[in-house]
């Protein structure tokens, strides 16, 4: 018999417990042992029960339970102890009131930014509150709990979605199968926003044809960060609004619109309401990662025309200073991309946004770049147009990216495109195993290494000690996946007497490789397979065998990655390997957090460069694991040479085919030739000392590089700060920075047309120029209408080519001589020689206004 209706019965403390309520939605718990030590005191068995989340096991417990831990004053002092924990974590000044402090007041006083918005689809915080599908929502996690440990007064956006993302089980034959359990949100920690009078609070959207979206809004507290997550599945609402935000990635085009519209639009409504109800600062700064929230440009220029009179285009350059935009994806086709039909259904006739023209809508998302599609609106196009300041996440991700978008910012080089990088980064509390933790308290007399720097002092760790432990997490990994693997057996349909052989897989002793993502086609999955003969040899190696550890989702449509996963799947099925590889079903948090400490070493393959950065290795390197990569993302700028291994790739090769068997030769020479052979090398004592260099090495260089706690900072310097101030310079009564900088594009922008350099005079140097001398530049200039104030006229030199194309560039600023009539000017400069080798230069004309924030933010440049 099914129940009709499901809801969660929440427990009733008593008073000396009332705590433990807070201490339970306060998901700092996820990431700090010592609340979770005092939950699973409570009673062990339910805590492994419930899994490890503190709501249920409270809902678990008993009256009587509950009284007589309520009686037990031991119990209840270490209560009173985790919450006097908590206030402090809470309140303390941090890293950013430190920086704060140290910054300089603008004219009303402010040095940093109040509150930063940060909008994502999805967020991995924890296994408990499964709202995410893969790395960008565990990266928008990682920020929000670093950002909370560095004192960053950020504030989450997002959605709540009713059956998460999809819980992943195989059937007999190795295919994947989705299921989609409701999520009660009174039964997570989750707590719903409310009038005074006690009633929900909503926010509203208008859909075509008349209807209205009503959402709610729940906040889950990550540490100091809230995290507002809007649900549209309200009574208010007809059935097709309710599901809206029923799966994450679910649905098609319009569904997927709505749910954009709803984090972008609603998402900074349900700021608005944040900031009435509990009188926090509006942001200074938005952040929006991926094109999935950026409607929230739109919302905030129909904020500005309506209250505060701007047009559009003066409301749009207050917004686009405050706003910055990260890209994720090198892939095309992970942007979504809508028709602009649809985007007038929605925003234009009766649905038309007050000052926001439909029309004006559609040129920020439209394609308008060679390639570019007519009729399309691109979500990440629209990112970058609203943003005025954008980032890739990594070093080449933000190359790739820079030549992915190039055709928005014509006649300035890829290296110009206004596209930074900042790489991300992992939250270590979250993501280091309690073991490491303990090493480095016992050896090196604190845990937190990077507060201490206590970097250098990591190999003073007895080698003895770092082996043991490693041991012990891959023995930990071990007994993990032979549960897992016994439960997916199950669902498979095996019979506990099918089933022995489950109790030995994998050995605690053996050389052990993890690979685990999503499986999209270009992360290769299985590139290893290509000579199953060769891997088997591997696995089954006499005196140096291999084990693999697998894990990964493929999303639902994805009818390839799933046939990806089955190939594998039916490999590590064969009874003659099946002890030495293994696919675990329903990749997520949990499971990571016993993979990455468990793995020896941490296999990467994707197709570079479509890596945009790949975070599961860092977490590895983190716990004493070596990477085995292709030189991608994160990996292509940190690579050492002796903190894992570069597997080499076939650039340049066009068959597919041809390129994944070089590749997969490649990778199976690396571990035969030399992965494996360094982990077996061992000494007198049993221990392999040139694999342990590695991980020593490893862990004191590039530990400090990989942290969460080193991206945020970046963020906060780099992006955050100057966007907070340039928003500040754009506001104010009457917005006249905004009205300014509007006024002067438009002028640029209407007397491009007749800007040109007419003619360029050199002299200074012989037909034989040694380093040293110097180059005497005159430039005659036409501006039409423009004044020389308004321009930058400038010397760009750098090494020529057989084809004049100038590379490593310099830009140097000519200074102005004298005015003539119609528009003309001269220009002059003098710069030394400094390199030696094919030289060349050449003059170009810039707009220039202090509202910028680079020289090829308007597309706009005159060359020579």
């Amino acid at each position: 018999m099914k129940a009709i209706r499901r809801f969660s019965v929440r427990t009733v403390l008593p008073e000396p417990l009332t705590a433990l309520g807070e201490l339970a939605s306060n998901l700092r718990w996820s990431w700090h042992p010592p609340t979770r030590d005092l939950f699973q005191r409570i009673d062990p068995a339910k805590w492994e029960q419930v899994r490890h989340d503190p709501v249920r096991l409270l809902s678990a417990l008993s009256p009587q339970e509950l009284a007589d831990l309520a009686a037990n004053h031991e119990f209840t002092a270490a209560v009173g102890a985790a919450k006097a924990d908590l206030d402090a974590y809470l309140t303390q000044p941090q890293w950013y009131q430190a920086w704060a402090d140290g910054q300089d007041a603008d004219h009303d006083g402010r040095r940093a930014p109040a509150s930063i918005a940060y909008f994502s689809p999805e967020f991995g915080i924890t296994e408990v509150l499964p709202q995410y599908s893969g790395g960008l929502g565990i990266l928008a996690g990682d920020h929000l709990k670093t950002a909370s440990d560095l004192g960053v007064p950020i504030v989450g956006v997002g959605l709540f979605y009713k059956t998460g993302y999809f819980k992943q089980s195989l059937n007999r034959d190795g295919w994947q199968q989705e299921t989609y359990p409701v999520l009660d949100p009174d039964g997570l920690p989750l707590s719903l926003l409310r009038e005074e009078d006690g009633s929900p609070s909503v926010v509203t959207l208008a859909l075509p044809g008349g209807r209205t979206l009503h959402a709610h809004v729940w906040r889950a507290q990550v540490g100091r960060v809230p995290l507002l997550l809007l649900d549209s599945d309200v009574p208010d609402n007809d059935e097709a609004a309710r599901n809206i935000t029923n799966r994450l990635y679910g649905g098609g085009g319009e569904q997927r619109l709505q749910q954009e519209m709803l984090l972008g639009i609603g998402g900074v409504r349900a700021l608005r309401l944040w900031s009435r109800l509990t009188g926090a600062p509006a942001p200074d700064v938005y952040h929006t990662n991926e094109g999935h929230a950026g409607f929230l440009g739109v919302e905030r220029i129909h904020e500005l025309t309506q209250t505060e009179g701007l047009s559009f285009d003066e409301a749009l350059e207050a917004v686009r200073a405050a706003t910055v935009f990260t890209t994720h994806t090198p892939v095309p086709a992970g942007i979504d991309r809508f028709g602009a039909d649809l985007i007038t259904l929605h925003f234009g006739g009766d649905n038309a946004v007050a000052g926001v023209p439909v029309e004006q809508l559609l040129e920020l998302g439209a394609e308008t770049y060679p390639g570019g599609q007519p009729g399309i609106f691109n979500m990440a196009v629209m990112g970058l147009r609203l943003g005025q300041r954008a980032n890739g996440v990594s070093q080449l991700h933000g190359v790739v990216s820079r030549e992915m978008f190039d055709g928005l910012w014509p006649g300035f080089d890829d290296a110009e495109v206004p596209i930074t990088s900042i790489t991300n980064g992992v939250h270590a509390p979250t993501w280091v195993d309690r073991r490491v933790y303990e090493l480095a308290a016992k050896h090196l007399g604190t845990t937190d290494i990077e507060r201490e720097d206590a970097w250098d002092r990591i190999p003073d760790v007895p080698r003895q000690a770092i082996w043991e432990t490693k041991r012990e997490m891959r023995a930990q990994l071990v007994d993990e996946a032979r549960r897992r693997t016994k439960a997916s057996w199950k669902k498979r349909g095996a019979s506990p007497a099918e089933l022995g052989w489950t109790d030995d897989i994998l050995d605690p002793a053996v050389l052990t490789i993890g690979f685990a993502r999503r499986v999209p086609t270009y992360k290769r999955l299985t590139l290893m397979l290509r000579d199953p003969e060769r891997l088997k040899r591997l696995l089954l190696d006499p005196e140096r065998p291999i084990q693999l550890v697998i894990a990964g989702k493929s999303h639902p449509a994805d009818e390839t990655g799933k046939q990806l996963i089955q190939q594998m799947v039916r490999f590590a099925d064969d009874p003659e390997v099946r002890h030495r590889i293994v696919f675990l079903p329903n990749y997520d948090i949990a499971m990571a957090q016993h993979l990455y400490p468990g793995c020896d070493v941490w296999l990467n393959n994707p197709l570079r460069p479509f890596e945009a950065c790949g975070t599961s290795g860092m977490k590895a390197a983190l716990n004493g694991g070596l990477n085995l990569s292709i030189l991608d993302g994160w990996w292509d700028e940190w690579y050492d040479g002796e903190n894992g291994w570069a597997i080499p790739t076939a650039d340049g090769v066009e068959d597919e085919q041809r390129r994944d068997d070089i590749e997969a030769a490649a990778l199976y020479d690396l571990i035969e030739t030399q992965v494996a052979p360094r982990f077996y090398d061992r000494d007198a004592d049993g221990l392999p000392q040139n694999w342990l260099s590695m991980m020593v090495h490893t862990l004191q260089t590039l530990s400090p590089k990989v942290l969460a706690s080193r991206m945020v900072r970046d963020y906060v310097i780099k992006l955050y700060a100057p966007a907070a101030r340039a928003g500040w310079a754009m506001n104010g009564p009457g917005y006249p920075g905004a009205k300014e900088l509007a006024a002067y594009k438009e002028k640029v922008e209407a007397a491009w047309p007749q800007v040109r350099v007419d003619h360029v005079e050199s002299a200074g140097v012989g037909d034989s120029p040694q380093i040293g001398e110097t180059l005497h530049v005159r430039a005659y200039v036409s501006l039409g209408s423009l004044s020389p104030d308004e321009v930058d006229v400038q010397v760009v030199h750098g090494t020529a080519n057989e084809s004049d194309e100038l590379t490593d560039v310099e830009a140097e600023s000519l200074h102005h001589v004298e005015s003539y009539e119609g528009g003309r000017h001269q220009y002059a400069g003098d710069f030394a020689l400094s390199r030696t080798g094919s030289f060349g230069y050449t003059v170009r004309i810039l707009p220039k206004h202090p509202g910028l924030a680079s020289e090829s933010e308007l597309g706009l440049v005159a060359n020579a």
